[in-house]
């Protein structure tokens, strides 16, 4: 059976090792302080680094790019970090732009990572919405990941990717047995757009789990940017509130430290 191993870098960046694996999601290495724009009048600071340098990483066999497009899922350092990679897992148009090692998914389009002596690992896109009904021609194509692989006891690993809670994410929980969840959470939001969201708030994230019910949800994308609006305190106070149940499947992981998972 393959053991799994997860650190939290920081932001949507965690390094997932499994049976000889390394995977990478959302690579962000930048230091803080540094702007970056969203588009259509949007803009937001990083207020914190990395728990791991990206010369700190051991070798990726893949990145698993949630979309290209926005620097807190993609900054700087981290497009460096791409080239490293054997290949990159992204949308189908965010593999047009980056090209070379690149392959581009559409939603439940599967392919497999595959290497000698290593469990072949199925990777299934998963819908995402960056926002609200209609946002799609302003905050481009995301998407989600589900892993499977032979030795697996408790259901796929999914990474949820940027996005609301909406039929498409809800379809996950009706199609898959999720083991472990990855939950891109902060309830983003920006002053040009008032109290509209582009990913999940707390409330949602909870909601979610009572539809998957994953044996370990696991919350990232929820600190280091100015326009993640709700942080691990919203959480657990959305948390107190659910039942034991759902409660108990909910996990921190200490930023920079490799924490295994029951598979």
């Amino acid at each position: 059976m393959s053991e799994l191993r997860i650190t939290h870098i920081g932001g949507p960046t965690t390094l997932i090792e499994t049976g000889g694996w390394r995977l990478l999601t959302d690579p962000t290495f930048d230091p803080p302080g540094q702007r970056y724009g969203f588009g259509w009048g949007t803009s937001s600071h990083k207020s914190a680094g990395p728990a791991l340098a990206a010369r700190d990483l051991p070798p990726i066999d893949a990145v698993l790019l949630s979309h290209d497009q926005h620097g807190d899922n993609l900054d700087r350092t981290g497009r460096d970090v791409l080239h490293t990679a054997r290949t990159v897992l992204t949308t189908p148009a965010g593999a047009l732009r980056l090209g070379r090692n690149a392959e581009g998914l559409a939603p439940w389009s599967v392919t497999r990572l595959r290497a000698p002596d290593r469990p072949t690992i199925t990777v299934t896109a998963t819908p995402a919405r960056h926002g609200p009904p209609l946002s799609r021609a302003l905050t481009g194509q995301v998407t989600g990941f589900a892993l499977t692989w032979e030795g697996q006891r408790h259901g796929a690993l999914w990474i949820s990717g940027d996005t609301v809670l909406y039929g498409g994410v809800r379809d996950v929980a009706r199609r898959l047995t999720v083991g472990t969840a990855l939950l891109h959470v902060g309830g983003v939001r920006f002053p040009i757009t008032g109290p509209v969201r582009y990913t999940m708030t707390a409330a949602q994230a909870v909601s979610l789990s009572r539809l998957l019910r994953p044996r370990t949800a696991i919350p990232v994308h929820y600190e280091g940017w100015h326009h993640f609006h709700e942080g691990r305190d919203a959480i657990e106070h959305e948390l107190a509130r659910a039942p034991a149940d759902i409660r108990d499947r909910f996990h921190w992981l200490l930023p920079g430290v490799a924490t295994d998972i029951g598979a």
